[in-house]
C-alpha cells in the first residue's frame, strides 16, 4: 500500500472517529479533504476501498445536525442569512426547468448534484458556529490546495504545455476548472503571511510554494486574472483602507516585493508565452482575434430571444450550432459552451436566473459589509482583514469565473459558505447576546419591588407587596394597618 493512500484511510477513519467522539463539524472537514484529495482519481486509488466517500461524510453532517439540530438551531438560525433564500430560489429554478429543459439528460445530472451541494451548505453552516471550527474548515482548504500543489508538483505538463489530470471531484481533468479552484487560496495565504505568528508564516510559506507553482504548471489565463484580481483588491485595502494597524503600508509592501519574487521565481517562459494570449483565441491559436469568446457570450441574448426562460443545463450546447455563426469564430461551434458563469445563468435559466444568482452573491457581500462594520466598532482590525481576504477571495474566484461555466462549483459555494459563518460567529450571535442582555436588564428594572421593611425593637418586619392595583385608598389603609400594628407593639 502507498503511504499517500495509508495516510488518507488512516486520515479518513480519524475523521469518522472525530464525528462521533468530538464535534461534528468534522465531517464536514472531511468532506472538504476527500473532495481536495478526489482519491477515487488519483494514482494510489487501487489501494484504498472502492466506497462513496463523500456521500458518507455528508451522511455524517447530516446525523450530527440532527443529534444537535435544536441547539444548533439557536446558534446558527438559517434564517438570519439572507443568502439562503437566494441559494434554494436558484435551486428551485433548477426543479422548475425539468419542465421545459432542451437537454433533459443533462439538467437532470446536474441539478442532481447541485441540491446535494446546497445541502451540504446548508448543514455546514449550523456545524461551523465557532471562531474556532471556521478556522479549521478554511486550513483544511488552505492544506488541500497545497497537497493539490504537491500531486501536480511530480506530473509534467502535456504536450500544450499545460499541467492537467489533477483536479478536485467536480473539475474532472480541465486544467481551468482545477486553477480557477485554488485561486480563493493564494488571497487567503496573503492574509495569514501577514496576519499570521512565525510558526503560521511558515506553513503559509511552503503552501504558497505548492499553490503557486501548479498555478504556473496549469497555465490557466482566467486563473492568473483571479489571482490578479483577488490578491490587488487585498493590497490596495491594506494600503489605503482607514483601519490600519501599526506598519500596515509596510507589510503590504514587502508582501508584494515578496509575492512578486516568487512568482518571477515559479514562472517560465511557456507560462508568459500564454499570458500574452489573453486576447487571442483559445485552443492554444496565439496571435488570433479573440473573437472566439466574446461571439460565444453575444450568442446567448440570441437564444434568450427565443427561450425567455432559459434552456436548462446543457441547452445552450443542444443549439449553439445553430445560433452561433462558424465565420465570428475560430472555434468550431457544435456543442459548445459559453465559456462564462454569468452567460451560462443566464442561457440556463434566462434573465430570472441571473437576477437570482447575483441577488444570492449581493446578499453575502452585504452581510459581510455589516460584520466589517462591526468589527471595526468592536475594535478587532484583525477580523475585519479576515473577513476582507475572503471577500477578495470570492472576488477573485469570479473574475476567473468570468471565462469558465463555474455557476455550480464547489468552491464558489465554499466562499459564501465561509462569508456566511464569519457573519454568523462574529456579528449575528454577538448582537443575538447583545440583545438578550439588554432584554434581561430591562426586565430586571421592570420588576415589581415589595414593601419596605418597617424597623420595630431591634428588628425588621417586612411586608409582602400589594396585589392589584394600587390606589389611594388601598395605600391609605396600608398606612392605618401598619399604625395600628406599631402602636399595639409600644403598648407591649
Amino acid at each position: 500500500m502507498s503511504k499517500f493512500a495509508l495516510f488518507f484511510l488512516l486520515l479518513y477513519g480519524g475523521g469518522l472517529i472525530a464525528v462521533l467522539a468530538y464535534n461534528g463539524a468534522a465531517a464536514f472537514f472531511l468532506y472538504q479533504l476527500v473532495y481536495m484529495f478526489n482519491p477515487e482519481n488519483r494514482w494510489w486509488s487501487a489501494d484504498i476501498p472502492s466506497m462513496r466517500y463523500s456521500f458518507i461524510t455528508a451522511l455524517m453532517m447530516l446525523l450530527a445536525l440532527a443529534v444537535k439540530y435544536q441547539e444548533l438551531s439557536k446558534i446558527s438560525p438559517w434564517t438570519k442569512q439572507p443568502v439562503f433564500g437566494w441559494m434554494l430560489a436558484f435551486l428551485l429554478l433548477h426543479f422548475i426547468a425539468f419542465f421545459y429543459a432542451l437537454d433533459p439528460d443533462a439538467h437532470s445530472r446536474f441539478t442532481d448534484y447541485f441540491w446535494r451541494l446546497v445541502v451540504v451548505m446548508l448543514v455546514a453552516y449550523k456545524l461551523l458556529n465557532t471562531e474556532r471550527l471556521l478556522n479549521i474548515a478554511i486550513w483544511v482548504y488552505l492544506l488541500g490546495a497545497a497537497y493539490v500543489g504537491y500531486y501536480g508538483h511530480s506530473m509534467g505538463r502535456d504536450n500544450r504545455g499545460r499541467l492537467s489530470g489533477i483536479g478536485m471531484i467536480d473539475t474532472s481533468t480541465d486544467s481551468n476548472l482545477a486553477a480557477a479552484a485554488l485561486v480563493p487560496a493564494v488571497v487567503l495565504l496573503l492574509y495569514y503571511a501577514w496576519q499570521g505568528n512565525w510558526k503560521t508564516r511558515a506553513v503559509v510559506f511552503v503552501c504558497s510554494a505548492f499553490v503557486v507553482n501548479v498555478l504556473v504548471l496549469l497555465n490557466s489565463r482566467g486563473a492568473f486574472l483571479g489571482v490578479l484580481a483577488g490578491c490587488s483588491l487585498f493590497v490596495f485595502f491594506m494600503l489605503f483602507s482607514r483601519i490600519q494597524k501599526a506598519r500596515q503600508r509596510m507589510a503590504a509592501v514587502g508582501i508584494v516585493i515578496a509575492g512578486l519574487s516568487g512568482a518571477l521565481y515559479l514562472t517560465d517562459e511557456s507560462f508568459w508565452n500564454r499570458m500574452q494570449t489573453l486576447q487571442a483565441d483559445e485552443q492554444g491559436q496565439r496571435g488570433g482575434d479573440g473573437r472566439g469568446r466574446m461571439h460565444f457570450w453575444f450568442g446567448t441574448f440570441d437564444m434568450i430571444k427565443d427561450y425567455p426562460l432559459g434552456m436548462g443545463v446543457g441547452g445552450y450546447s443542444t443549439v449553439s450550432a445553430i445560433y452561433l455563426d462558424p465565420t465570428k469564430t475560430n472555434y468550431t461551434i457544435e456543442r459548445r459552451v459559453p465559456h462564462s458563469t454569468w452567460f451560462q445563468v443566464l442561457g440556463d435559466f434566462g434573465w430570472l436566473g441571473l437576477f437570482v444568482f447575483v441577488g444570492m452573491l449581493l446578499s453575502v457581500f452585504r452581510i459581510s459589509h455589516k460584520t466589517k462594520k462591526y468589527m471595526i466598532k468592536q475594535g478587532r482590525p484583525e477580523i475585519y482583514h479576515k473577513i476582507l481576504a475572503l471577500e477578495c477571495g470570492l472576488i477573485g474566484f469570479l473574475a476567473a469565473a468570468t471565462f469558465i461555466d463555474r455557476a455550480r462549483a464547489e468552491i464558489l459555494f465554499w466562499m459564501i459558505l465561509f462569508l456566511a459563518s464569519s457573519s454568523n460567529v462574529y456579528y449575528l450571535q454577538h448582537k443575538a447576546k447583545t440583545a438578550a442582555a439588554a432584554a434581561g436588564n430591562a426586565l430586571g428594572r421592570l420588576a415589581p419591588a415589595g414593601m419596605p421593611e418597617q424597623p420595630g425593637e431591634g428588628k425588621a418586619v417586612s411586608r409582602p407587596a400589594p396585589r392589584g392595583p394600587v390606589t389611594k385608598a388601598s395605600l391609605r389603609k396600608q398606612l392605618q394597618s401598619q399604625q395600628q400594628l406599631a402602636n399595639h407593639g409600644s403598648r407591649e
